[in-house]
């Protein structure tokens, strides 16, 4: 089966990850595959490269250049010639669905939407149309795959087709993303963490909808309580130079904040956090909250999306847009006992093993490609 898959782009974020795992986890080696970037190749094009999988960067800065993207499209829909192409994300739908017209043959189509609908006032003015784009022509799609029920249950009341829908949730590689004792000291002696120092961790792009200002509020509250707490932040942007974040630290705790910007081996920063946290106001299924989960990390998360599904009783969840509540979720966990988290941990761990393994996910989606192309 030839599978080509068309993302809006493939720098870091959640749906670029989710393609790139199910890629690497099994699903190259049960299909001739190859992806398309409507944008450049990000920081994922290399990795989805190395595993022998072509990419094909459009470069589209604008819908100004809508017309060369959509010749590109053509000249590799036929010489690749496809029998099903999966969208990744709402600009990727509408491009597979384009690509699939361009095909001589009749080709299957499959749309993956990987965000929650919450307001469509947050979206920008390009994206809204694009959703209702996405919309208006979900009927034409074969299957709509969600990766969040909550997700599938928004955007079918926002009108997408219910009748092609179906909920795929996020993998996660287990040997990957597994307690290393070993990489835990390597990591705090890389960030000259103390021995006893409890450190919280936190991983994500700098965007509104992270709420990272809550976060860091709710973290200097924690600072002040407990003398021994560190914070460790990985993500683009991310940094106290951010105009949105600056003066939110105080000075006399800078010292006990980590800022890293954007790191490639979240696997391993992972190892080093006692505590792991999410503090977004909007999410469908956060890739960092499984992940922290199979490191063994306990979290404290946002109730938002799928994420009281996907912790269970292994974490704490607090509302939205509430820094307080997120302060005390934080203060809670810390102080606990070492045991205590330890064994919350090692409930997380074994909750991403049972529901939320890579490979699972990846007969889910051959399963559904093969009656798709029957």
């Amino acid at each position: 089966m030839k599978i080509l898959h068309v993302s809006t782009g493939l720098s870091t974020g959640g749906a670029e990850r989710a393609l790139y795992n199910l890629l690497a986890g099994g699903l190259a080696n049960r299909s001739d595959a190859a992806v398309v970037s409507l944008r450049d190749e990000g920081t994922i094009g290399p990795l989805v490269a190395a595993l022998g999988i072509p990419v094909y960067s459009m470069n589209m800065a604008s819908f100004i250049s809508g017309a060369r993207v959509i010749a590109g499209l053509r000249r590799i829909v036929r010489s690749f010639e496809p029998d099903l192409i999966q969208g990744w994300m709402y600009h990727g739908n509408l491009a597979a669905s384009a690509a699939a017209w361009m095909n001589q043959n009749r080709t299957a189509v499959a749309w993956n939407i990987r965000q929650c609908l919450y307001d469509m006032k947050v979206e920008k003015p390009l994206t809204r149309q694009v959703i209702r784009a996405n919309r208006c022509l979900s009927r034409q799609a074969d299957a709509v795959i969600y990766n969040s029920c909550l997700a599938k249950a928004q955007h079918e009341s926002f009108g997408l087709a219910a009748d092609r829908s179906q909920v795929i949730s996020n993998g996660f590689d287990l040997e990957r993303f597994r307690p290393d004792p070993e990489t835990r000291m390597a990591v705090r002696r890389e960030f000259n963490t103390p021995k006893d120092a409890l450190v919280i961790g936190h991983v994500a792009r700098f965007h509104p909808m992270k709420d990272h200002a809550s976060f860091l509020r709710a973290a200097v509250t924690v600072a002040r309580q407990v003398s021994n707490i560190h914070f460790l932040l990985a993500g683009r942007e991310v940094s106290l130079q951010n105009p949105t974040l600056a003066n939110i630290v105080p000075l006399e705790l800078m010292e006990r904040f980590i800022f890293t910007g954007e790191r490639m081996d979240v696997h391993r920063l992972m190892q080093a956090m006692d505590i792991f946290c999410l503090s977004s106001w909007s999410e469908a299924f956060p890739n960092v909250l499984g992940e922290a989960m199979a490191c063994g990390a306990p979290c404290v998360a946002t109730d938002v999306g799928d994420c009281r599904d996907i912790v269970g009783g292994t974490g704490i969840l607090v509302p939205p847009s509430d820094s307080v509540a997120l302060a005390e979720g934080l203060l809670a966990m810390s102080m606990m006992s070492t045991a205590d988290r330890a064994a919350l941990g090692l409930a997380a761990r074994m909750r991403i093993e049972e529901r939320y393994a890579i490979q699972a996910v990846v007969e889910q989606y051959v399963e559904l490609y093969q009656k798709m192309t029957e």
